[in-house]
Parts: structure tokens; sequence; C-alpha cells
């Protein structure tokens, strides 16, 4: 069974950083996607960046390029968003998800994923 657990969110001022976890069990890591994904009140929810476990490739939204990154790391299970210079629009809850990764699919797209953990809130605030 496909468990993806996010923790890290808080307050955090403008200009500020965090770094979110999902903790992930279930499931064999090397052959997945992982991806954040932010959902703020009234938006649709919109994909963040994205890692091919395997090979760490990396996918990022233009709106986080250069502020954000994503990690992972296989012994712990775990990948990571390292988000910098936060800004009030980053605000949002944050998701975790997941998929067999496959050459096609928009894996920054939320259509994409079929598993997702619960979120942990972003509030980013002076």
């Amino acid at each position: 069974q496909v468990q993806l657990v996010e923790s890290g969110g808080g307050l955090v001022q403008p200009g500020g950083s965090l770094r979110l976890s999902c903790a992930t069990s279930g499931f064999a890591l090397d052959y997945y996607v992982i991806g954040w994904f932010r959902q703020a009140p009234g938006k649709e929810r919109e994909g963040v960046s994205c890692i091919k476990t395997g090979d760490g490739t990396e996918y990022y939204a233009d709106s986080v390029k250069g502020r954000f990154t994503i990690s992972r790391d296989h012994a712990k299970r775990t990948v990571y968003l390292q988000m910098n210079n936060l800004k009030p629009e980053d605000a949002a809850v944050y998701y975790c998800a997941a998929d067999i990764w496959s050459y096609g699919p928009n894996y920054l797209s939320a259509h994409a994923m079929s598993y997702w953990g619960k979120g942990t809130l972003v509030t980013v605030s002076s």
C-alpha cells in the first residue's frame, strides 16, 4: 500500500526558507516519480516540482525555478523540497504525490499522479 506523509510546513516570513519532507512507504522507490504540488484557497492544484527517483532527474514549474530544489534520499525513502526566497504567492497546502514512471505523461500535472499525501500547510506572511 503506497503511503506518502508530508511534513515541514509552517509559517515563514517573505524571503525565508522551509524544507518539506515526504516520507514514502509501500512501493519500489526506484520505479516511481514523486512530485510536489500546491493548492491555494480558490485555486487549482498546481505542480511545483517532481523527481524521477531512479535517476534523480528533476523538473520544476517556471514559478519556482531557481528558488526551490527537490531531492531524494533513498536510504530514508524520503523526498525533500527545499524552498528558498519564499513569496506570499507560495502560500498553499503542499502535497506529495507519486506514480509509476513512464514516458509521456506530464508529471507536473495533478492528473498524472495516482497516489497522494494529505498535505502540509505553508504560510508566507510578515
